[in-house]
C-alpha cells in the first residue's frame, strides 16, 4: 500500500515474483510429498509400506494453508503481520475451523475417509511447514534489498564534498 498504482503496461507478475511463486510452490509440493512419504514409510501408526508400494500411482495428498505469507508481495511478516487484515484472519480461522470439523467431528472423518491427527503428527506438520516461512522471508529480503533498491536497515546518508570543498 506504500507504492503508487502500477502502470497498465507493467505485467501483473514480474519475473522475480514468478520465480518466488515457483520456489515456494516447489517447496510446498516437495514438503507435501515428503510428509506423505514419512507417514507411509516411517510413522509408527502409518501403514509401513515399502518404497515400491509408495511410488505406485494413487491419490495426491493435500497442502497447507499459505495465506499469511501472501499478505504482501515483498514486506516481511515482521513488518506486516497477518492481523493487519482482519478479513484474512477471519478467512484463515474459518478455513482451519472447517478442517478441524472434518477431522474431529463424527461422522465426517468416516465420510471423508480421514484419520484425525495426534500431537506427534501435528508437530511433524509444523516442522515440515515452518521452512516455507523462512524461504519466503529470504526471497522477500532479496526483493526489497537487491531488486527494488531499498536497503533495510536504511544506510545513513554519506556527506560528500567536491574537489573544491562544496
Amino acid at each position: 500500500m506504500d507504492k503508487p498504482p502500477r502502470s497498465p503496461k507493467e505485467p501483473l507478475i514480474s519475473g522475480w515474483l514468478f520465480f518466488r511463486y515457483l520456489a515456494i510452490g516447489g517447496y510446498v509440493g516437495a514438503a507435501t510429498v515428503g510428509a506423505a512419504a514419512w507417514w507411509f514409510l516411517y510413522a509408527e501408526d502409518g501403514p509401513s509400506v515399502t518404497y515400491h508400494q509408495l511410488v505406485s500411482p494413487g491419490p495426491p495428498p493435500g497442502g497447507p494453508e499459505v495465506a499469511p505469507w501472501c499478505l504482501s508481495e515483498n514486506q516481511s511478516l515482521l513488518r506486516m503481520p497477518p492481523w493487519v487484515n482482519i478479513w484474512l484472519v477471519g478467512s484463515i480461522c474459518l478455513s482451519m475451523s472447517l478442517h478441524f470439523v472434518i477431522l474431529y467431528i463424527d461422522p465426517l472423518p468416516m465420510i471423508f475417509k480421514l484419520t484425525p491427527l495426534d500431537l506427534t503428527h501435528w508437530l511433524m506438520v509444523l516442522k515440515i511447514s515452518f521452512p516455507v516461512i523462512l524461504l519466503d522471508e529470504a526471497l522477500k529480503f532479496v526483493a526489497r534489498n537487491y531488486l527494488e533498491g531499498e536497503r533495510w536497515p536504511p544506510l545513513a546518508p554519506v556527506a560528500t564534498t567536491g574537489p573544491r570543498g562544496h
